[in-house]
């Protein structure tokens, strides 16, 4: 099978050294690469990227990926006290799966899932 699942999701911050301390914060996890050109985070096996190159990009432009949680009320809860705001509040979309969708301080959309039937990544 071509594809694996979900292992990058980019995002275009326009102040790489801001963005990285927020994605610190809110993930409570330091960079596992950390360039002026690209900062990389290691989240349970999936990679959530840092681009300062705006060419061409929109803020909050159509990029929407969900990071697994265990909990979707304190994460969702946590986000916003570090200064996420609300894009979508949390729902149930069958199956005991709940999702929302917050922007984070740069424009971007950060959906978090709560999915008991997918296990962490390993």
């Amino acid at each position: 099978m071509m594809f694996q699942g979900l292992r990058t999701v980019i995002y275009h911050v326009p102040d790489l050294a801001k963005a990285k301390a927020w994605y610190c914060a809110a993930l409570n996890i330091l960079p596992y690469f950390d360039e002026p050109f690209y900062v990389g985070f290691n989240v349970g096996g999936f990679e959530l990227g840092l681009d300062p190159d705006m060419t061409n990009v929109s803020e909050g432009s159509n990029v929407e990926a969900y990071w697994g949680v265990d909990n979707i009320n304190e994460a969702y809860k946590s986000l916003k006290e570090k200064g996420a705001r609300e894009h979508q509040e949390i729902r149930e979309v069958g199956g005991g799966i709940y999702v929302a969708t917050l922007y984070d301080p740069f424009g971007n959309i950060f959906g978090i899932i709560e999915n008991p039937h997918f296990g962490q990544a390993t």
